[in-house]
């Protein structure tokens, strides 16, 4: 399992955010706020092995850092980003 930090990043308005699975797997991608509040979930659905990416469009939130986290059975991840408009 692996968790890829975003790209680009910082980013405005959108981002291009990437996993991978050693074998198929229900996967979780939340976005999170500084206060730990849920603004965005990206996937909750079962994912084939390999390597995956998810967009994730901002446009509708502000400036600042958030974080997202991959959730599976057995993994969970959580890396920084940063929107800057």
């Amino acid at each position: 399992y692996s968790l890829l930090q975003n790209y680009p990043n910082p980013f405005n308005p959108t981002t291009q955010i990437s996993f991978a699975l050693p074998l198929t797997a229900k996967v979780n991608l939340s976005v999170f706020n500084m206060l730990g509040q849920k603004v965005e979930e990206l996937a909750n659905h079962t994912f084939e092995a390999g390597v995956h990416s998810v967009q994730f469009n901002a446009a509708s939130y502000s400036s600042g850092i958030y974080f997202y986290k991959l959730t599976t059975g057995n993994f969970l991840q959580i890396k920084k980003m940063m929107l800057l408009k």
